[in-house]
């Protein structure tokens, strides 16, 4: 779990610098690099930019999925319904006790007298 932890920090560090490095205006880092255009070219810089900045999100989405899924079978492993003991009362009267019934009283109760 740790190993992902990590993972998911620097994909998001990485994201968060390949973002900065954007100008939402064109310029970013195609304007840095105004006089070596010849080598690289403005626009492929920009395409390359989006594509690393779509492979981050998509790694982190991946990671970030992974992790909740991982995280919630390690949480339940081990564990079935055998082990799950839960606590309900007895509702039947103990064998050598006889339960009290329900039957109508022979004559009518008596009123009490202050």
């Amino acid at each position: 779990m740790t190993f992902i932890i990590i993972l998911t920090i620097i994909v998001a560090i990485l994201l968060i610098l390949v973002v900065l490095l954007q100008n939402s205006k064109g310029g970013g880092l195609t304007s840095q690099f105004s006089g070596a255009s010849q080598l690289i070219g403005a626009r492929q810089t920009t395409d390359l930019l989006e594509k690393v900045t779509w492979g981050l999100v998509m790694v982190l989405f991946v990671v970030s999925l992974s992790s909740a899924i991982w995280s919630s079978t390690a949480s339940n492993a081990g564990v079935s319904d055998d082990d799950i003991k839960i606590n309900v009362p007895a509702t039947k009267a103990p064998a050598d006790k006889k339960a009290p019934t329900d039957k109508p009283a022979d004559k009518p109760a008596e009123p009490v007298k202050k």
